[in-house]
């Protein structure tokens, strides 16, 4: 660990984080504009860095974007992301009673005591889990990316249904190419520019970012509220250790173990979190009205979500949301496979996503503190200029892949099935995260098979693996569980 702050601390990967932090607080101020958008953005961008430096910057795009969605959702009640939408229920009528500086103050110190606690787990967890995930073979990593897959789907927003279905359809579209155990052509039509099969890079650029430009490109003119600028210091006072600290304690902890479980994401975490606080409060019929818990509640829980996530990323390569896929995908640029082998291969890029992420909150408090009024003023940056420069990026992106315009089509392609999947209500997530996840489980399958001479019913014999299907099982039928639950309970009543 001592080695990979060492690492970070060299001058041009402290600037590259602080870059990236910065970068993420302004995207992520911005409505509509998310973290993933920007990761997916900038990946091409981390081609020609070293891995160490690659994962600091979007580490720090990560961090930071997920925290600059609270200065909108407090002063316009605006979430700049969805992370931030319960900010919203108490910050923005804080600011209309002119506490917006109280407000933003102790979002942005709930903010990062959310991240730096969960930095403790992560630090804490990661290198045990890993440890522990090296007892896994092939079937317990088939198992366990299925059940990555089945949670993503049934747990994202929408029917189970359609997030099943978007996850079917993001491996279809994982299928052709070249198939690496036999060597021969799949799906490709004919066609030699599907030999190597749809490459990560368009795809995600495609679907989170240029399906972002058709979406607002369509879209009427948002109307944004003229802001008054809060120009004096940030309050904070010593009391607010006695007031919030419990506060601030419970819903990191809160969001750091919802950020573990595939799926749910931050804004699920901020939501449980505030629900929690609620019901333990002596004044429930206050939140809502710009109660100071209500804020620091839903802001601990989403940041504390982001180191939540990266526990299972670093150990063992599965995906707690979207973004995280995003992460496996650079990774994977950069030669490298997330999961418990990580920390023996390449101990310098899974201690450096850890030390990074600590780092990444340090930079955030420091710059959301001392430009937040400046910051805010993000909005009020024409649309269309900025979906022009995005547009540019976005094939200048997707060109220098393989310098080829096959590519640049691959996104926009992408970019259109995007804005039908939302068009048709069906969740982005669970279509990605197929996508990514499909040649892995493919690959451990494969592995699987040969080492049972074909035997499908070897994976009975495999504990671990036995529990991950298990799971996977139960997430399916929870639903309908619960619905047969609530029925008896009305006929009771």
């Amino acid at each position: 660990m001592l080695d990979a702050f060492s690492l970070l601390f060299q001058w041009h990967n402290l600037l590259i984080l602080a870059g990236g932090t910065a970068l993420g607080i302004v995207v992520g101020a911005i409505p509509g504009l998310t973290a993933s958008m920007l990761i997916a953005l900038t990946l091409p961008l981390t081609f020609h860095m070293d891995p160490v430096s690659a994962v600091t910057l979007l580490i720090g795009e990560y961090v930071g974007g997920i925290s600059g969605g609270l200065i909108t959702a407090i002063l316009l009640r605006m979430p700049g992301t969805p992370a931030s939408i319960v900010t919203t229920f108490d910050g923005y009528p804080m600011a209309k009673s002119g506490r917006a500086q109280r407000a933003l103050a102790l979002g942005i110190t709930a903010s990062v005591a959310g991240g730096i606690i969960s930095w403790v787990f992560l630090a804490g967890m990661s290198p045990s889990l890993a440890r522990f995930a090296l007892q896994f073979g092939p079937w317990e990593y088939f198992a366990l990316v299925l059940m990555a897959l089945v949670m993503l789907a049934v747990l994202a927003q929408g029917s189970l249904a359609k997030g099943l279905l978007a996850a079917a359809l993001g491996m279809a579209f994982a299928l052709p190419g070249i198939d690496s155990s036999i060597g021969q052509a799949r799906l490709t039509f004919g066609s030699s520019a599907m030999l190597s099969g749809f490459g990560i890079l368009p795809v995600l650029i495609g679907a989170f970012a240029i399906s972002q430009v058709l979406r607002d490109a369509s879209a009427p003119k948002m109307q944004t509220e003229k802001i008054n600028m809060p120009k004096e210091r940030l309050p904070v006072y010593r009391s607010d250790m006695n007031t919030h600290g419990a506060n601030m304690m419970r819903s990191s902890v809160i969001g750091t173990w919802i950020g573990l479980l595939p799926g749910i994401g931050a804004n699920i975490a901020a939501l449980v979190s505030y629900s929690t606080t609620k019901q333990l409060s002596h004044e429930p019929e206050k939140f809502g009205t710009g109660h100071e818990p209500g804020v620091v509640a839903g802001e601990s829980a989403n940041n504390a979500s982001i180191g939540g996530a990266l526990i299972p990323l670093i150990t063992m390569g599965i995906p707690g949301s979207v973004t995280e896929a995003i992460l496996i995908g650079a990774l994977t640029i950069h030669n490298l496979q997330p999961g418990p082998l990580l920390f023996q291969n390449a101990p310098e890029i899974a201690y450096g996503i850890i030390a990074a992420y600590l780092i990444a909150n340090i930079f955030m408090l420091l710059m959301m503190w001392s430009a937040v009024h400046h910051i805010a003023k993000v909005v009020h940056i024409p649309r269309a200029a900025l979906l022009s420069v995005i547009l540019v990026f976005c094939v200048l992106g997707s060109y220098a892949v393989n310098n080829s315009f096959t590519d640049v089509w691959v996104m926009v392609a992408f970019g259109v099935i995007g804005l039908v999947l939302e068009a048709t209500k069906m969740p982005l997530g669970p279509f990605v995260i197929g996508f990514v996840l499909s040649p892995i489980a493919e690959e451990q399958l494969r592995a699987s098979l040969m080492m049972a001479d074909g035997n499908v019913a070897d994976i009975l014999t495999r504990p671990y693996a036995l529990l991950f299907l298990a799971l996977s099982a139960l997430t399916v039928a929870w639903p309908w569980i619960m619905t047969k639950i609530s029925s008896r309970k009305g006929t009771g009543a």
